[in-house]
């Protein structure tokens, strides 16, 4: 139900990982596309990068969306690429690091998938997460130096699990959130974080405009209405097919609840249209060449 959430915070991690290119387009030592199965109720996805190992179960759509760096709604292509799943295992070479991932996966779909595109500009309703008038209203967590750099670790664990009751989404190095029981509760969030994951259960996009930088504790109480609404409208833009009488619950407008308890942190959420990156697929198989 939250598969871009978990997509923007791995890009996210890998682009605060990355170092100097090298000239030639990095790409993976070895790597094997294997068919997957998308799940149909409840989510148990993630990305591992344990040493020089990758693994990574997640649809095509996702894969374009981390190796470009964009979200899946900015993503312009045919509709398989949202129900078209794989299971990708791949060794990273000697001498790299996992913000080079990202263009080793577009060097991998451009070989594999036979992948071309081009990138445009396009006008968005979004939703601009600023600081309210009267300041920011929660502290930010200390630095933590025990947690190690992007630019010093080779491991990374991404992951999400969850069900029609909620969702939990470990984005790895102490930052996470749950959002079930009427309640969005994040530890070590940052408000690029908040944005990236709170969007995926609203009508919109949230592009972050506060230029916070550092990790915060906070909890968002929601009606039971409203929350109801904003996990439906989360399994719906994860391609989960539901029943008339559980869309109906998305007629109920905007989600109230929310945007209260977002100015109780000193916040708002303000809806306006923004020029977002606008990625568009001109060519793709639907299916890999062989390992």
């Amino acid at each position: 139900m939250v598969r871009t959430s978990l997509v923007l915070s791995l890009a996210a991690l890998l682009r605060a990982a990355a170092w100097a290119q090298s000239a030639a387009a990095p790409a993976f030592e070895v790597a094997s596309i294997r068919p997957a199965q998308q799940p149909a109720q409840g989510v148990n996805l993630g990305m591992r990068i344990d040493g020089a190992q990758v693994r990574a179960t997640l649809a095509l759509k996702d894969f374009i969306g981390i190796a470009y760096s964009v979200k899946v709604y900015q993503i312009s292509g045919p509709d398989w690429l949202a129900s078209e799943w794989f299971d990708i295992a791949a060794a990273l070479p000697a001498g790299s690091a996992p913000g080079q991932i990202p263009e080793m996966l577009q060097s991998l779909l451009a070989e594999r998938f036979q992948l071309k595109l081009h990138r445009d500009k396009k006008d968005f309703p979004v939703y601009a997460l600023e600081v309210g008038r009267g300041g920011l209203k929660m502290p930010e967590n200390p630095p933590d130096d025990n947690t190690p750099s992007a630019e010093g670790g080779r491991g990374v664990n991404v992951g999400v699990s969850g069900s029609g009751q909620g969702v939990s989404v470990n984005l790895g190095r102490g930052s996470s959130y749950t959002f079930a029981n009427n309640q969005f509760e994040a530890k070590k969030l940052t408000m690029t974080d908040l944005a990236n994951n709170m969007e995926r259960f609203l009508d919109r996009p949230i592009v972050d405009m506060t230029g916070l930088k550092g990790k915060y504790d906070f909890a968002l109480d929601l009606t039971e209405e409203d929350y109801r609404a904003m996990l439906i409208r989360a399994a719906v833009s994860s391609g989960i097919v539901l029943p008339p009488q559980a869309l109906r619950l998305l007629d109920t407008g905007e989600p109230v609840s929310l945007f209260s308890a977002v100015e109780k942190l000193g916040l708002k959420l303000e809806a306006r249209k923004a020029p977002l990156d606008w990625l568009v697929i001109d060519a793709m198989r639907k299916e890999p060449t062989e390992n």
